[in-house]
């Protein structure tokens, strides 16, 4: 079990520096053209991957806010075995799962996807940065022990 400490309130610096990266991410999204019901499947896959349940509610919440719907958001975590998502969707699932673990990435047996013919470098860029932003909140919140109650 790690130790109950409370890291963005005993360091606020830090909490700061990551809402200044989660900001920038967005910003790229939408830069890049991304729609925002990707940008949150991103977050939900990601976040199932890490185990945070914290950043599940929130961003389950926010799909949702944004007109997901639930048939989708039940199979992010297994959007391969199904048709609910276009390539545009599946490239960036993939990414997800790839940057999330990229410690056993050599290992996984990772669906062939071919996100270079479907996203364009931007649109991977900012994805990728996305993906990097909710794994450090997705630690955030597992390290601190960010309660999740209903």
């Amino acid at each position: 079990m790690l130790p109950h400490v409370n890291l963005t309130k005993l360091f606020p610096a830090a909490y700061e520096a990551q809402l200044a990266a989660d900001k920038a991410a967005e910003e790229a999204a939408v830069t890049a053209g991304l729609d925002p019901l990707l940008v949150e499947l991103v977050k939900v896959r990601a976040s199932q991957l890490n185990g945070c349940a914290f950043c599940l509610r929130m961003h389950t919440r926010d799909a949702i806010e944004k007109g997901e719907i639930p048939d989708r958001l039940a199979l992010v975590a297994a959007w391969w075995e199904s048709r609910y998502f276009t390539p545009q969707e599946q490239a960036a699932l993939t990414l997800a799962e790839r940057i999330t673990r990229i410690g056993d990435e050599h290992t996984a047996a990772a669906p062939q996807v071919d996100i270079e013919g479907v996203l364009e470098e931007k649109q991977i860029a900012a994805v990728t940065l996305l993906i990097i932003v909710i794994n450090t909140w997705n630690r955030l919140a597992i390290a601190g022990h960010y309660p999740v109650t209903p």
